[in-house]
């Protein structure tokens, strides 16, 4: 059933998304869950603390997160699995840990602000989806940026969370979303963050693991099926220059991407006045404009699509009498 939930939430995700109204009267699970770790955060890292007290710190604060969200999400998937009806409210629940509509969305208004507006419109809208000085960026540095976090995201913002709700349904899904918030919000090496999110940032690696490589195969079988784009190209990227990219998981969805455009992502940044000297993916050209972008999108539904049916192919398979 779990893997009929996974089925159900997306296409509820891809729908209807969640709601602006809903947002605006109770905020988002994700953001609670923010709010949390940030509690948490202000009041256990003390910057006079040694970096073992802090990394303990950390390490126990994030257990007691994950405790907390795995405990309601358990007994939220135990009260709706007793409704007669329970199966689409826990649907439309897991579906809120799904971002495959928001994505979309926020990617495809930097093509959109980059084509209308220019640059400034452009880094404007850049600075919404992405931890790098947006001022930093030109015009070609803001497109590959939106597509770099375009492909990232299709890992950890959809894949990531599906194979987890399969493997765990609502606890499993909601766990997941957490760590993968303390790891955006604490895991950073900085000053202030490197021992403090140091399990938030091992444990965000470890989960998705599986997902970065799956994300991969399903952009570059989307590749296969995509007119302006390369499938060869794209198998190249990932096998040549993942391995080599200074993130774990990041680099494959980012060399898929790449090299089924035929681009070079990654490469050298700034994330909040901190240089990163990191490997560009692929062999193309840098030079990426808003075209690309859309040419990116495409590329991102045919992935998804293509995951939608291998969890419909599935929950057929197992529902099947025998």
């Amino acid at each position: 059933m779990s893997i009929a939930l996974a089925l159900v939430a997306m296409l509820l995700e891809l729908c209807f998304g969640y709601p602006e109204r809903l947002f605006s009267a109770i905020g988002h699970p994700v953001s609670w869950m923010g709010r949390l770790i940030d509690a948490l955060d202000r009041s256990f890292n003390r910057e006079t603390a040694g970096p073992k007290t802090r990394r303990l710190a950390g390490a126990l604060g994030l257990l007691a997160v994950l405790a907390l969200v795995a405990a309601i999400a358990l007994v939220a998937q135990y009260e709706l699995w007793r409704l007669r009806f329970g199966f689409l409210p826990l649907a439309l629940l897991a579906g809120a840990f799904i971002a495959q509509r928001s994505l979309h969305r926020h990617v495809a208004d930097v093509a959109d602000a980059l084509d209308k507006g220019g640059l400034d419109s452009g880094r404007a809208a850049v600075a919404h989806i992405v931890g790098r000085d947006p001022d930093s960026l030109d015009a070609a540095g803001v497109a590959r940026a939106a597509i770099e976090t375009l492909a990232e995201n299709f890992s950890d913002a959809i894949v990531a969370p599906v194979i987890w709700l399969v493997i765990g349904g609502l606890p499993g899904i909601a766990m997941y979303k957490a760590i993968n918030t303390a790891d955006s919000m604490i895991g950073h090496r900085t000053a202030r963050h490197e021992a403090f999110g140091w399990a938030a940032a091992r444990l965000d690696d470890l989960v998705n693991l599986p997902a970065s490589r799956l994300s991969a195969l399903l952009l570059i079988a989307a590749a296969a099926l995509s007119r302006n784009a390369s499938s060869g190209a794209a198998w190249r990227a990932v096998r040549r220059d993942a391995p080599r990219h200074r993130s774990l998981n990041a680099g494959y969805p980012e060399a898929a991407m790449a090299g089924a455009l035929k681009l070079s992502l990654a490469g050298p940044r700034v994330y909040g006045m901190v240089f990163v000297d990191d490997i560009f993916v692929g062999e193309g050209r840098t030079d990426a404009n808003a075209a690309d972008i859309r040419r990116a999108l495409a590329l991102y539904r045919w992935a998804d699509g293509l995951l939608i049916v291998v969890l419909a192919a599935a929950s057929a398979l197992l529902t099947a009498p025998i």
